[in-house]
């Protein structure tokens, strides 16, 4: 399947993404994942609209990564810094983005994840932020390695790629 088809398809009950030209479906995540998820993407999109950094893409935007067997990918939130992005098409981007943000579901394995940040790093994202609602952590893996574990009482900051960006973490997680 190529991105093109993907982006036509008329399944409206599934999430889907394709790696390397193959279907992947999967179901509506939960309450929880949803409310995070939310706690995190509306503060980052009020802090990153203010200051003009760029734009934040909610749940599921779809990112072209490879073609020829095509793969898109979609995080549970993103962001792009604005001197990378000159317009919007109607489909998928095709660019990764600067930040990428996971939010691990209950059906979602600890090592699933880290392989999925893995694999953003690898497609050019900058950072990942794998949060973790069950532990009510955050790992931030970095593209220079430098990553960390964040922990209730820590804030998550924005760094060099979202500058003057920070969050409790006590306000992300419910």
């Amino acid at each position: 399947m190529t991105a093109e088809e993907l982006f036509s398809l008329d399944d409206g009950s599934n999430l889907h993404e394709l790696v390397k030209g193959e279907l992947l479906t999967m179901s509506p995540p939960g309450a929880k994942h949803g409310a995070v998820g939310m706690n995190i993407s509306a503060p980052l999109h009020t802090y990153v609209s203010t200051k003009k950094l760029g734009i934040v893409f909610l749940a599921e935007t779809g990112f072209i990564l490879e073609r020829n067997p095509d793969t898109v990918l979609a995080p549970d939130c993103s962001f792009i810094r604005s001197e990378r992005l000159s317009n919007l098409p109607d489909g998928y981007l095709e660019i990764a983005p600067d930040l990428v943000v996971e939010i691990t579901s209950p059906s979602q394995s600890r090592p699933k994840m880290e392989i999925r940040a893995s694999q953003w790093l690898e497609y050019g994202v900058l950072e990942v932020w794998l949060v973790d609602p069950k532990t009510r952590t955050i790992n931030v893996r970095r593209v220079t390695g430098k990553d960390e574990v964040l922990r209730e009482g820590d804030d998550l900051i924005g760094g060099n790629i979202v500058p003057g960006f920070r969050i409790p973490l006590s306000k992300i997680f419910l």
